[in-house]
């Protein structure tokens, strides 16, 4: 059986109310950091989903109201006309590529603080927001709940007016007012929207039906729906009342698009979920109770679990946010015979970072999304060669790779050396981690698309200096060399005061662990003042090792950056039911053969801390000794350092890095600087922006 026959369901047409999808791709909505602020940055990226064979292009939750306003966040907008051509934009570049766009419409209820419009914040019932800022939400009146329905069905009207083909009713991740109705924590109204689950549907009833009266006659009506909220009888469960709310709508929508609640749930990290379609037992009913199609997501790669899902009758379509993030030519690569091409997702959950930093999605497995219109960057697409000459790249970790992938692709003759005995660099040595195994996908993917190719040289245990280099008779260069975790406890908390290492210290750094040097048995300290994620899951390896560790950090939580990407409740709670003891607002003062000395970060005060040991996780000191020789020996047209030999950081910029190198090649310095990036420069015309 060929790919394609074996894969054939997965292109099969699928009627959706009016409309039909030309396969069963499906791209749920997902945030973007790019919304109504930055609208062709926002069209360019769907638009490329749309090319690379999703049926459904689906923009993110889009603000019906000024009561609705997620500011600083950059979501959809639809408050009046004037939002429409933004959008307009977006369903265009699908359209021109074959799929239909869908459009996420949501009142955030009290989770919209509306910091920016400063209008009353709404919910079922009164009640405190979240967040911590000193505002109460109040109860909607019956008024508000006649408002709420005309700003619905007003923004479904414009929807279909700039083109959208599926609009959606939005009930989940915990995010919306019809959730909010749904919820008895929320809900604790005695009217006709309280009381019975039958009451607390209403209000979505009547968004179904408010919706398919405007404009179900050319556009379908879909609903996303949070069928459990993973709190077990604490909250909404998929076996008792999410099934209800299934019943009782079964066939009001043209489409149900089902996961779960909250964000962190439906979004979980590899690290909590490794496996593909871990939803499936929450949704697994839906068909059975709906004659309309339903989509599901799980974080799908494999196109066999794809296939799966289909024949056993879970879903119709294999919904995706973060693996059509991480490939968007995933439906293509499928259709013609090329899995073994797709950049599979590994759910690092850095797409969802910059969404929460109100910044344009990236992602670590694909180093173009959110570049498209901003660099002009295309997934699949890569200037050619401009000169026949070679490059050498030095370091096969994720820059490196990626680097040399690049400008192979460009037609350059490409050696790539490491000294290492296998290539992958921090990739390879992070997923040896434990819940991070996914990660080596960044280096497999690359390394396997080398192996494609007849102008790469890849040499391992090739540690080179700069005679090595001058020998090889290159004239272009570029060092990935990376950086090595310090042991001296210097980090962002210490630098004004640094600690002391007493003679007789036990210290080991994150490198050490990696490379299997655990300390011994015994009281051990992991001082994490990186604050990002790699103590958290060292402290889990020791624990899970048999030691006695007690987790240190200048922060007042565990790991505060994994915040961002949803997962800094599961990391503290993982570490906690190992038996690890932690330490907040603690400031490294001196480490010594027996305990660690800290300071509390508010009021200075000492205390010490039995450790025979310490793994310090700190900060990293830049590679660069190979780069300093080679510049001062000098006669290089090319000598850059990229990735976190350049600048420490994540994964996902070490790759970015690599691939801004290769793409940027053989390009005048000042046609670089002149061409950063273009942006979306706000209309200064004054007035109301008519």
């Amino acid at each position: 059986m060929s790919a394609t026959d074996r894969y054939s369901v997965l292109f099969e047409p699928v009627p959706i109310g009016p409309v039909t999808a030309r396969n069963r791709f499906y791209q749920v909505p997902h945030c973007n950091g790019m919304g109504h602020v930055r609208p062709q940055a926002e069209a360019a990226m769907r638009g490329i989903k749309a090319e690379g064979g999703w049926a459904v292009v689906s923009n993110q939750e889009t603000e019906i109201h000024p009561t609705s306003d997620l500011a600083p966040y950059a979501e959809g907008r639809l408050w009046d006309d004037r939002d429409v051509p933004a959008l307009r934009l977006m369903t265009e570049a699908v359209h021109d590529k074959g799929a239909l766009a869908a459009v996420e419409l949501a009142h955030n209820g009290s989770h919209a603080l509306n910091h920016m419009s400063r209008a009353p914040i709404f919910a079922p019932s009164d009640a405190a927001v979240e967040n911590g800022i000193p505002r109460q939400a109040r109860a909607m009146d019956k008024q508000d709940i006649r408002d709420l329905r005309r700003w619905h069905r007003a923004a479904a009207l414009r929807a279909r007016d700039a083109g959208f083909d599926i609009i959606y009713v939005y009930a989940g991740h915990n995010m919306t007012i019809a959730q909010h109705f749904l919820l008895p924590h929320m809900n604790h109204r005695s009217d006709e929207y309280g009381g019975s689950l039958e009451n607390r549907v209403r209000l979505t009833r009547e968004l179904l039906e408010d919706t398919r009266e405007a404009v179900g006659d050319t556009c379908a009506v879909a609903f996303r729906f949070a069928v459990d909220e993973m709190l077990g009888a604490d909250g909404m469960q998929a076996t008792e009342e999410g099934r209800a709310v299934v019943e009782m709508l079964a066939d009001l929508p043209d489409l149900w698009d089902v996961n779960v609640a909250g964000w962190p749930n439906d979004s979980a990290t590899t690290r909590f979920q490794p496996e593909d379609g871990y939803q499936n037992e929450y949704i697994s009913f839906v068909k059975q109770v709906t004659r309309k199609p339903v989509v599901g997501v799980g974080r799908f790669t494999s196109p066999d679990t794809m296939v799966s899902m289909i024949r056993k009758g879970l879903m119709d379509f294999i919904g995706a946010a973060r693996p059509s993030i991480a490939d968007p030519f995933l439906p293509k690569k499928i259709e013609e015979g090329r899995v073994e091409d797709i950049r599979e997702c590994i759910g690092c959950n850095i797409c969802v970072s910059a969404d929460s930093l109100g910044v344009p999605i990236r992602c670590t497995q694909n180093p173009t999304m959110g570049e498209e219109w901003r660099r002009n960057w295309h997934p699949e697409i890569i200037a050619p060669k401009d000169s026949d000459t070679g490059a050498l790249i030095v370091g096969a970790g994720a820059a490196g790779l990626e680097c040399a992938l690049q400008l192979a692709k460009r037609g350059y003759d490409v050696t790539l050396a490491d000294a290492a005995d296998a290539a992958g660099g921090r990739v390879l040595r992070e997923s040896r981690l434990p819940g991070l195994s996914a990660w080596m996908r960044v280096a497999d993917h690359r390394l396997y698309q080398l192996g494609q190719m007849s102008n790469v040289r890849l040499f391992l245990q090739s540690n080179l200096t700069a005679e090595d280099v001058a020998g090889l008779d290159v004239r272009h260069v570029f060092l990935a060399t990376g950086a090595r975790w310090r042991g001296d406890g210097l980090g962002r908390s210490t630098h004004r005061t640094p600690p002391r290492i007493e003679a007789g210290a036990a210290v080991f750094t994150a490198d050490d662990i990696m490379d299997g040097r655990l300390p011994p048995k015994g009281p051990v300290v992991v001082y994490d003042d990186d604050q990002i994620y790699l103590a958290g899951v060292i402290a889990e390896l020791l624990a899970r090792n048999g030691h006695d560790v007690t987790f240190v950090t200048p922060a007042s939580v565990v790991s505060p950056f994994t915040q961002y990407t949803l997962e800094q409740d599961r990391v503290q709670t993982r570490l906690m039911e190992l038996g690890v003891t932690i330490r907040c607002n603690g400031v490294l003062i001196s480490q010594d053969a027996t305990a660690m000395r800290v300071a509390c970060t508010y009021t200075g005060r000492t205390e010490e801390i039995a450790a025979t040991s310490a793994v310090m996780v700190t900060e990293r000191i830049r590679e660069t000794a190979l780069y300093d020789a080679l510049k001062q020996q000098g006669g290089l047209q090319t000598l850059e350092l990229i990735g976190d030999a350049a600048s420490p950081a994540l994964i996902a910029d070490a790759v970015h890095s690599g691939h801004m190198a290769a793409r940027n090649f053989e390009r005048a310095p000042q046609d670089i600087e002149a061409d950063w990036y273009r942006r979306e420069i706000t209309s200064l015309n004054g007035g109301r922006g008519e």
